[in-house]
Parts: C-alpha cells; sequence; structure tokens
C-alpha cells in the first residue's frame, strides 16, 4: 500500500489509528464491533436522524432542525451546546445503550453509509433528513479541519489530501457512493434530501420543506419568522468562524483549487458520478 494511508488520521478519534475497514468501506476505529449494534438499533416514528458525509455542513443543519422542530430562538441555540442535544450514534459518547433509552423525540446524527443504517430505517421508520454539499467545498473544509486541530497533526499538503479524498482514503469511506446511495433513496417517505448550497440560495424554500417533512404546521407568517431565525443562525456561524477561510462558505474552493487541480478534480467526478442524475452547483 502506497504511503502509510491507513495509518493517516482522517478524524481527531482516529489519530495515530488504524481505519476499521467494513465491507470494503473505511470507517472510525470506534465503529469496530458495534456494527451490528447498530444494524439492528430501534427507531421510533418520532426519531429526527440528521445524516451526512463529515463535513457537509452537519453543525449547521443540527441548529435548523433544532430550531424549526423545537421551536426554538436562535440566540438561545447560540447559547447552548447544542451537540449535547443531537448525539452520533457511531461516537463512543454517549454511547448506543444511551442514545437507545433518550425520551422522545430524539435527535440522532450519523455520518454512516446508508447502508450501514439501522435496518428499521429502511424500512422506514424515523425520519431522515440528508444533507449532501458540493465536493469541492467539502474537501477544502475537510483539510482545513485536519490542519486545525492539534490532535489532527496532519502535515500533508492540499493536493494529496485531494488525491486521498477522490481515490476514497478517507474515513466513512467514498463520498460519491455515500451521497448517491442516499439520492437513490430520496423519494422514499421518511427521507428528505437536501442541498448545503440551498442554505444559502433558496434558504425559504429548504425551510418550508423541512418543516412539511417534520410534520410541523405554519401560516405564512410564522414560516418568514422562521426562515429570518434560521438566516440569523447561518449569520452567527459564518461570522464566529475562527479560521482565516470559513469553512461553512459556498465557493471556498475556488481561492484553494488550482486549474490543474481542479481539471482532474472534474474528470474523477464525472466518472464516478456518470450514473447518478444528482448535481450541485459549482458557480456560487
Amino acid at each position: 500500500m502506497a504511503e502509510s494511508e491507513v495509518d493517516t488520521p482522517s478524524t481527531p478519534i482516529e489519530y495515530e489509528s488504524k481505519y476499521f475497514e467494513y465491507h470494503g468501506v473505511r470507517l472510525p476505529p470506534f465503529c469496530r464491533g458495534k456494527m451490528d449494534e447498530i444494524d439492528n438499533f430501534s427507531l421510533r416514528s418520532s426519531d429526527i436522524w440528521i445524516v451526512t458525509y463529515p463535513k457537509s455542513g452537519t453543525s449547521l443543519l443540527q441548529e435548523v432542525v433544532y430550531l424549526v422542530s423545537q421551536g426554538a430562538d436562535p440566540d438561545e441555540i447560540g447559547l447552548m451546546n447544542i451537540d449535547e442535544q443531537l448525539p452520533v450514534l457511531e461516537y463512543p459518547q454517549p454511547g448506543l445503550e444511551i442514545i437507545q433509552e433518550l425520551t422522545s423525540p430524539r435527535l440522532i446524527k450519523s455520518h454512516l453509509p446508508y447502508r450501514f443504517l439501522p435496518t428499521a430505517m429502511h424500512n422506514g421508520e424515523g425520519k431522515v433528513i440528508y444533507m449532501a454539499r458540493n465536493p469541492k467545498d467539502l474537501v477544502v473544509s475537510y483539510y482545513q479541519f485536519h490542519r486545525s486541530l492539534r490532535t489532527m497533526s496532519y502535515r500533508g499538503t492540499f493536493q494529496e489530501f485531494c488525491r486521498r479524498f477522490m481515490n476514497d482514503k478517507l474515513g466513512y469511506g467514498s463520498w460519491f457512493e455515500h451521497v448517491q446511495e442516499f439520492w437513490e433513496h430520496r423519494m422514499d417517505s421518511n427521507v428528505l434530501f437536501l442541498k448545503y448550497e440551498d442554505m444559502y440560495k433558496d434558504l425559504g424554500t429548504l425551510v418550508e420543506q423541512l418543516a412539511r417533512f417534520l410534520g410541523i404546521s405554519c401560516h405564512k407568517a410564522q414560516l418568514e419568522s422562521m426562515v429570518e431565525s434560521c438566516n440569523q443562525l447561518i449569520e452567527q456561524c459564518c461570522n464566529s468562524e475562527a479560521l482565516s477561510i470559513c469553512r461553512g462558505r459556498v465557493g471556498l474552493w475556488k481561492d484553494i483549487f488550482t486549474v490543474s487541480m481542479n481539471e482532474k478534480f472534474d474528470a474523477v467526478y464525472r466518472q464516478k458520478m456518470a450514473k447518478s442524475d444528482l448535481t450541485f452547483d459549482f458557480t456560487l
């Protein structure tokens, strides 16, 4: 195997650990020994799940979902540790047993591919909100994330990191397979497929879709207020970004990709997405 790709970290918890390979997909090592338990995880009809490939706008989406589903105030959300309200299914903490016993309605997150999520979800249980982000912005955000944490100590170049992304060498497997799997299930009654860019391009429609999917009825004035609150959350997210590059910005890739890198990426993208009608707006 070239270089030390298996030993190169993909998330903080994976640091100095080898990937756990499950049915040909690279997963974080903390997933080892719990995939059968995840498969058999019991769902409730009131469950709200947020599923994304890493760095697809998960943090912002969870705040928007929390605001819409709970009727929360954006300032209140800004003061709370919302991660504690939305545990990640496969993470070591708080653990599957505790998540299983949470009071309804449960809000749960995961980065796992569709095929590895609980069987009950495949059978229509719970409500699943999936968000996809254009892969060029995503890979830049993922790289900056690796570089920003001391525990990560990623020393490779962006070109090297991007090559790993294109060759499916990062944790949680291939982005191309991840998004296409969910896209194929976008018409399932318990799945809502969203695009990150629409939070900036057409927030009103996205919030309306979200409210309808969650069964929240509201008149025009309430919807407008909800959209304004969500817009406030988006502004807070970008304004609070401590890095010189805001990882949540749309069009991030244009400042970093060289012409040569972009051509190579486009070629891989065309090849791996050839059989799908899923598209992304790279012009924003």
